[in-house]
C-alpha cells in the first residue's frame, strides 16, 4: 500500500474554517481573547477537519490550514527580516476588493525558531493515516514580495536566496525530524508565469519570464537539497484561490519543459478544472516516473462535477503521463486564506467524497 503520497485521492490540503474558529480569530484581533484561548478553538476544529477527512476515505491528512490567515504570508512572514504592511490598492484577484498583506524584506533573513513545525506535529499525533505539510515555495517572497525593499536590503540577489534557502532547509529537517514524510510546496509562480499578460507586466518590471522560472526552480531544488530520501516533495500550482476568485490564466505551455524537466520533485499537483487551465498537451515534459496530481474538481464552484467526465478527462490525461502515474484532487484548496472560497461545508465534503470515488473506480484504490 502506498502509504507517503501522493495518493490515488489526494487533496491540495487547505480546508473551509468553521464559523467558530472565524468568530475566535475575530475575538482575537479584536484583543477579546488571548493567544492561548485562540489555540483551543484552533485545536477542536483541527480535531473535526481530521474527523472529516479521515471519514470520506482521504489517505493524506492536513490542518486545513487552520491556524493560518493567509497560506503564504503566515509561513513567510516566520522569517525574521519580513515585514508585512497592507497595500494601498487592490490589485490581482477578480473581481476582489481585500489582497494579501504586502511582504517587505527590510533585513537579512533568518529563522530564528522553527515556523510551523508544531503545526505538522499537532496533525501526526491525531491521525494514523499519512499526515501533509504545505508550505509556500520560497519564490513567493521574491515574486509576491516588495521588490525595491528586497533590492536595497539584498543588493546582492544571490545572498537572499543563500539566506532563504537556509531557512528553508531548517524548517524541513525540523519537519522530517518531526515525522514528516509527505511535503507539498505550493508555488503559485508557475501558473502566473503561464498568463502572457503577467509575463508583460514582468518584462516591464525588468525581468525576464523565462530566467524566473529557472532561477525559481533553483530555488525550491536549492531548500530540497540533501532532503531524506524517503521524504516525498509534491509541487502544487494553481492560478490564484481567494474566495472563489483568481489571478491568472493560460495553459502549462510557456513553463512546461523548465519547469517540470528541472525541478525536482516527486509529483506535480496541477490544476486543469476549466479552460483557463489549457489542455493536457504540455504534460509530455513530466519526466518519466513522476507523479501527476490531475486537479479537475473545482474547490472553487458548489457544482458536483461529473464522474463520466473526469474519468473521459483522466484518459486523455493518459495519453501524456502513464495512468499508472496519474492521481485526482480537486484543482486547488477550499480556503487558501482565512475567507474560505464561495462554497459550503457540505460542498466541499462532496467534493472531496467524489475524489475518493472516482479514484476508486478508476484505478481500483484511492490509496
Amino acid at each position: 500500500m502506498n502509504s507517503k503520497g501522493p495518493f490515488r485521492a489526494d487533496h491540495v490540503g487547505s480546508l473551509l474554517r468553521p464559523a467558530q474558529l472565524h468568530e475566535a480569530r475575530a475575538r482575537a484581533k479584536r484583543g477579546e481573547t488571548d493567544a492561548q484561548a485562540l489555540r483551543a478553538v484552533e485545536d477542536r476544529c483541527i480535531l473535526a477537519a481530521i474527523q472529516m477527512q479521515e471519514s470520506v476515505g482521504l489517505e493524506a491528512i492536513t490542518d486545513g490550514e487552520f491556524r493560518r490567515d493567509w497560506w503564504h504570508v503566515d509561513f513567510l512572514s516566520g522569517f525574521a527580516g519580513v515585514e508585512l504592511t497592507v497595500p494601498g490598492y487592490a490589485k490581482g484577484f477578480q473581481n476582489a476588493d481585500e489582497q494579501p498583506p504586502f511582504m517587505k524584506v527590510i533585513a537579512p533573513l533568518r529563522r530564528v525558531r522553527p515556523i510551523m513545525v508544531d503545526h505538522f506535529a499537532f496533525v501526526a499525533a491525531h491521525t494514523r493515516r499519512t499526515a501533509k505539510f504545505c508550505m509556500p515555495s520560497p519564490a513567493m517572497l521574491h515574486l509576491r514580495g516588495d521588490r525595491k525593499a528586497l533590492n536595497t536590503t539584498y543588493p546582492e540577489v544571490a545572498q537572499f536566496w543563500a539566506d532563504l534557502t537556509a531557512g528553508y532547509q531548517a524548517e524541513i529537517a525540523d519537519l522530517y525530524a518531526a515525522g514528516c514524510r509527505y511535503l507539498q510546496i505550493d508555488d503559485t509562480s508557475v501558473s502566473m508565469l503561464c498568463d502572457e499578460k503577467i509575463r508583460a507586466t514582468i518584462r516591464d518590471n525588468g525581468d525576464d519570464p523565462d530566467e524566473l522560472q529557472r532561477t525559481y526552480a533553483q530555488a525550491i531544488n536549492a531548500a530540497l537539497r540533501g532532503r531524506p530520501s524517503d521524504l516525498v516533495v509534491s509541487l502544487h500550482t494553481c492560478r490564484g484561490n481567494f474566495k472563489s476568485t483568481f489571478i491568472a490564466s493560460g495553459g502549462y505551455d510557456p513553463v512546461a519543459e523548465i519547469v517540470f524537466g528541472d525541478t525536482q520533485v516527486d509529483a506535480f499537483f496541477l490544476e486543469f478544472d476549466d479552460e483557463r487551465s489549457g489542455g493536457f498537451a504540455p504534460l509530455r515534459f513530466v519526466p518519466k516516473g513522476r507523479k501527476v496530481v490531475l486537479g479537475l474538481v473545482s474547490s472553487k464552484l458548489a457544482a458536483l462535477e461529473s464522474k463520466d467526465e473526469l474519468k473521459r478527462r483522466i484518459e486523455e490525461a493518459s495519453r501524456y503521463v502513464p495512468l499508472e502515474n496519474l492521481c485526482l484532487s480537486p484543482q486547488c484548496g477550499f480556503s487558501s486564506t482565512h475567507h474560505g472560497n464561495k462554497i459550503s461545508e457540505d460542498d466541499q465534503r462532496r467534493k472531496l467524497e467524489l475524489v475518493v470515488q472516482v479514484a476508486d473506480e478508476v484505478w481500483g484504490s484511492h490509496r
